[in-house]
């Protein structure tokens, strides 16, 4: 087996770094020899995550674009230079074979410097609407990895792989085997459970709405597992009790996805690749403090698919009950959402990315 030496670069939010998380755990195990470096930005969740699964990371003095607060700006252009320096000197050191990119703009100086030394780039988008860092690089990439279709809207479709998201191998089990789970349950003796999601960094609206709901989940005996962000656990933790658990972060967050009937979440789309998976109906609200809308254009795809439902953060107080009073109520709505949120799972997106990447490295 050839020694590769491979970059995989991306982070801010879980979104972009789980899926290279993934593909880095596939590259290795197809390929003990492979050297991964990922590259990640200073004070970013990347930095304490990719270690823990066991690979060396670097990190650059960069940030995004604060586009509320613009006078939190005043040093990125600094940043930008510094961070080229630190990339220019990562490549040198490294001297990749092969760069991946997962998006967000701690990819952006690394992938460009490689593009410079005419190194091979894959990037995979998550997203059904783009995000700047993966439009700029795909001028530069050999091969994009989507997750959703007509994405020749954004990039060139010679280009374009339909894959998918990776998704944590875990999760990729039978309906046996998530039937078992849910027997052997410690939750089963509760109606119905149902799994909150306020993604990676956590949700004020939706930790909001859930927090004025504790009462008509204890009076409907409706167990809740509360994922709350790590930023608002200590406003939220008194509001535990039989009924309702709540979480800074979920770590093992499978189980619980197994254990679950409804799910309440945000729309990023590493969570919807995993929702597809596990066949779950949803409640998607999506944020609308994220770059482009994206997450309204990742729910918005399932709603038309009539395979999720989706309320606007701003309808959320009027629609909320109503919703989900409808799936608590009819087991019928809920099978319908599962089974039309499962026709769109692409459990091999992993593997197919991979093979793509050695498929650039046999022939580069």
């Amino acid at each position: 087996m050839k020694n590769n030496r491979i970059i995989i670069s991306g982070g801010g939010t879980g979104g972009h770094i789980f899926p290279g998380i993934a593909i880095g755990s596939y590259l290795k195990k197809n390929n003990s020899l492979n050297q991964i470096l990922f590259v990640g930005a200073f004070g970013n969740m990347e930095m304490k995550k990719v270690p823990k699964a066991g690979f060396t990371i670097k990190g650059l003095w960069i940030s995004g674009l604060n586009r509320k607060k613009w006078w939190k700006n005043f040093f990125l252009p600094l940043k930008i230079l510094v961070s080229f320096f630190q990339a220019l000197l990562i490549w040198i050191e490294f001297r990749p074979n092969i760069m991946i990119g997962t998006g967000g703009y701690a990819s952006l100086p690394i992938l460009i410097v490689g593009s410079i030394f005419k190194t091979k780039i894959v990037i995979q988008e998550q997203n059904y609407l783009p995000g700047i860092s993966n439009k700029i690089l795909s001028r530069f990439a050999t091969t994009i990895s989507v997750a959703f279709e007509n994405m020749e809207r954004f990039f060139p479709q010679k280009k374009i792989i339909l894959t998918g998201n990776p998704v944590r191998s875990s999760l990729i089990k039978s309906k046996l085997e998530l039937a078992k789970n849910k027997k052997n349950s410690l939750l089963s003796k509760f109606s119905l459970n149902i799994l909150v999601l306020g993604g990676s960094l956590g949700s004020e609206k939706l930790n909001e709405i859930i927090s004025n709901n504790i009462l008509f989940f204890k009076k409907n005996k409706i167990k809740v597992i509360w994922q709350c962000g790590k930023n608002y656990y200590e406003r939220y933790k008194a509001f535990e009790n039989k009924f309702v658990k709540i979480f800074p972060f979920l770590e093992q967050i499978d189980r619980f996805y197994n254990e679950c009937d409804i799910v309440i979440s945000r729309a990023g789309a590493l969570t919807i690749s995993e929702l597809c998976i596990v066949g779950k109906p949803s409640i998607l609200v999506p944020s609308p403090n994220v770059s482009e809308n994206h997450q309204f254009h990742n729910a918005k795809y399932l709603v038309d698919r009539k395979a999720a439902i989706m309320i606007e953060e701003k309808k959320i107080n009027i629609e909320f009950l109503m919703h989900l009073q409808k799936l608590l109520e009819s087991k019928e709505i809920r099978r319908q959402l599962s089974k039309a949120i499962y026709k769109l799972a692409r459990p091999n997106a992993t593997k197919e990315i991979v093979l793509q990447i050695n498929n650039i490295l046999s022939n580069g």
